[in-house]
Order: structure tokens, then sequence, then C-alpha cells
């Protein structure tokens, strides 16, 4: 039998800036902390920043998002602690607004982890509304382990 057991403590995997926006004078991030990452799963342990805005979007494999701390709203469903988000491929979820706390999440995907956004122009509405600028995407490190070829 082959495979993989991997045992991890969140901890060892580092926090990376993801996506920025800014809040007037304040700079509003997600943060991932890659736990493991290879073609066919991911897991991440995710912090949004407080009152973060994530487009309406979908992915291109199954997802399971878990709320440990704060709460994000999504679409007009508030998620608080303890709840279990599970989303099926290509259908589209948002948009994604943390509270006023942030949130943290743990997310397993189960393949290609991007997102696909569903849509730009609402979103874009959505910052205007809210004075909200996107920044340019941070540079982050995706694992070795997740690129073609990579090791596990």
């Amino acid at each position: 039998m082959s495979g993989r057991l991997v045992i991890r403590h969140v901890d060892e995997a580092r926090w990376q800036e993801v996506r920025a926006q800014q809040h007037g004078d304040r700079r509003v991030s997600i943060w991932n902390a890659f736990v493991d990452w290879v073609p066919e799963h991911l897991v991440i342990h995710t912090r949004y920043d407080p009152d973060l805005v994530v487009e309406r979007h979908a992915h291109t494999s199954d997802q399971i998002i878990f709320v440990i701390d704060g709460l994000v709203t999504i679409g007009d469903r508030p998620c608080p602690k303890g709840t279990v988000i599970i989303l099926d491929s290509g259908v589209p979820f948002g948009p994604l607004v943390a509270g006023p706390a942030g949130a943290e999440l743990l997310e397993v995907g189960l393949g290609d982890p991007l997102p696909v956004p569903d849509d730009p122009e609402g979103y874009a509405r959505l910052l205007a509304e809210r004075g909200i600028e996107p920044l340019p995407p941070p540079p982050f490190e995706i694992p070795e382990s997740a690129r073609p070829g990579g090791g596990s």
C-alpha cells in the first residue's frame, strides 16, 4: 500500500498574506497558513481581518469550510463560530464579509483551490459602496508539494 501520512500542527505552517484591500487608512487582508497542499487536496488555516469583503465566487473543486472563530456573512447568512459550509464544485457563494472581529476558518479543498469570480461587476459596486479599494495580490509562496511535479 502506498500513500501519504501527514501529521502536522497548524503552527508549523507560516502565515502568508494572499489578498489585500484598503479600507480608508487600514490595510485589510486574507491570511493563509497552508497546512497541506497537494494536487488532490489542500488544508488551509485562514484568517480574515475585520470587515474584509470577498467577492461572490465558485471553486473548481468541492470545498468544506469550518468557522473556527469570529463571524463571516455569506450572502445574507451569518456564519458564526461552529458553522460548516459545504460547497460543491462550480456552485457560487458570497459575497463573504468578515465580522467586526474578523474570522478564522479551516478550509479543505478536494482539488484545485483557486476561486472563480461569479459577479465581478457586483463586487466592484459593493467595494465602491463601502469605500474599499482592492489592492494588487500580494506575492505568496505556494508550497512545493502543490507545484507540478512537486514532492509530498
